[in-house]
């Protein structure tokens, strides 16, 4: 299992370069292996499927690593964060195949720290991560989880916020967030951090649009301390309020 992090090579960790150098197989969605140089596919035997092929590859992929083949999963951000790692490990459970199989996981940049990065210092303190995607988790459910991080004052990562199918489970997420939130709560928005068609934008909960976002977009709301300095979203540690900030050499 390889995270590769946003996309961008210079952000492919040398573990993982080194695992696609000696891998045989390497296995992935159709859109993560478009990342990947083209000399890191060459000789190799290269499995895809499109969206919603998760189980297929997976299994493509313990079939092979069964078979003797030196195979990398491959997963955008972290495998181990909304990815491929978790499937990949059911399936050795299921097929008794957990000692027949070294499971290796090679972790990645994910996407809400790149987008933290872009944005500035969002995550300093306490976050939650919650997918709005109802694909596998019942809608009921995920309302809770997000009123839940919204009501313990968690900065909240929101990932798979919007879709063509999917238009209005954003606009309810971010209801239930005001609920607890000032309207004025710096909110960052990036798409498709560190690749190519990137944008980073830091507005705030009530000017929000959703119709700006979609699948390719990490959403950050800020929590009640998170404050715009030079055009970043920055969440204090809380230092100021234990020590003095001042240069007092001056």
């Amino acid at each position: 299992m390889a995270g590769l992090g946003p996309g961008n090579p210079d952000h492919l960790t040398p573990a993982v370069c080194n695992a696609l150098a000696r891998a045989e197989t390497i296995v992935g969605y159709k859109g993560y292996i478009r990342l990947l140089e083209p000399e890191l596919l060459e000789g190799k035997q290269v499995i895809s499927t499109g969206m919603t092929g998760e189980v297929e590859r997976a299994g493509r992929a313990v079939d092979a690593a069964l078979a003797g083949r030196e195979t990398v999963v491959v997963s955008s951000g972290d495998p181990g964060v909304y990815a491929m790692a978790g499937l990949v490990l059911e399936l050795l459970e299921t097929r008794n195949a957990l000692d027949s199989v070294r499971l290796e996981v090679l972790p990645g940049v994910p996407a809400l720290c790149a987008a933290a990065a872009l944005l500035g210092a969002p995550l300093m303190h306490d976050f939650a991560s919650v997918s709005l995607s109802d694909l596998l988790t019942p809608w009921p459910l995920i309302e809770r989880r997000v009123e839940a991080a919204a009501s313990a004052d968690f900065v909240i990562a929101l990932y798979n916020p919007r879709s063509k199918r999917r238009t209005a489970h954003l606009p309810r997420a971010l209801e239930l967030i005001a609920r607890h939130r000032n309207p004025n709560t710096p909110v960052g928005i990036v798409s498709r951090a560190m690749r190519p068609g990137q944008s980073v934008a830091v507005t705030t909960l009530d000017a929000i649009h959703p119709e700006d976002v979609d699948m390719q977009t990490v959403v950050l709301v800020g929590n009640s301390a998170t404050r715009v300095s030079g055009g970043r979203m920055l969440t204090p540690r809380g230092y100021a309020g234990k020590y003095s900030l001042v240069d007092e050499r001056k």
